[in-house]
């Protein structure tokens, strides 16, 4: 991937991101005690990939 790949990567990841921890919140106050966990699981995938796609973009600049 070229720099301006990665750089819409991680802009897309982080805006599914923010909508995740939105829906995380919603499925806390409706006491979806499973759901809330298999989202948690996916922000943390999230988060790694994000750190990868940085690490990236970070050895291109």
């Amino acid at each position: 991937m070229d720099k301006r790949q990665l750089e819409a990567a991680i802009a897309e990841l982080k805006m599914d991101y923010i909508s995740l921890q939105g829906d995380i919140e919603k499925l806390e106050s409706t006491g979806h005690a499973d759901s809330v966990y298999k989202a948690e699981q996916r922000l943390a995938t999230m988060e790694t990939r994000l750190a990868e796609l940085n690490k990236q973009l970070e050895s291109i600049s």
